[in-house]
């Protein structure tokens, strides 16, 4: 009989280990750890970027824009280009545009205090012009 009692408690140590694990588990699942986003709000800035390069509509508005505008800031941005870029990021992250020369850097005047995630594409020619620029998209958490 001695020798069942420490395999009884040899076991229910084994399994209140196990409860502990769980319960950190789900703290841990909870957002107690930050998860990185990285990667999923690059794949929308490419997926928005993309959309803009083969639509022709919005791909002519980057291209007939004047280059002594240029570099052009968010808030002088064709309103198509403007709407499509509001309408397809997701609600919880803020994103402002740029439209440049190809060969110039181009940034945002004041950046937020948080991770400003950065794509650029660029948009070259349409049948009739070849005006190449760059379109970087920056966003952030709000």
């Amino acid at each position: 009989m001695k020798s069942k009692k420490g395999w009884i408690r040899i076991v229910e140590a084994f399994f209140a280990l196990i409860l502990i694990m769980i319960v950190l588990l789900i703290f841990v699942n909870k957002g107690m750890i930050k998860k990185d986003s990285s990667k999923e709000i690059y794949e929308i800035q490419i997926k928005i970027e993309r959309e803009i390069q083969t639509n022709e509509i919005l791909r002519n508005s980057v291209l007939s824009i004047n280059p002594l505008q240029l570099p052009l800031r968010w808030n002088s941005f064709p309103e198509n280009l403007k709407q499509k870029i509001i309408q397809e990021t997701p609600s919880e992250f803020d994103c402002e545009a740029r439209v440049c020369e190809m060969d110039k850097i181009c940034a945002l005047e004041e950046y937020p205090n948080k991770e400003v995630y950065v794509e650029n594409v660029a948009i070259t020619a349409n049948q009739t012009d070849y005006a190449p620029r760059q379109l970087k998209l920056f966003c952030w958490r709000k």
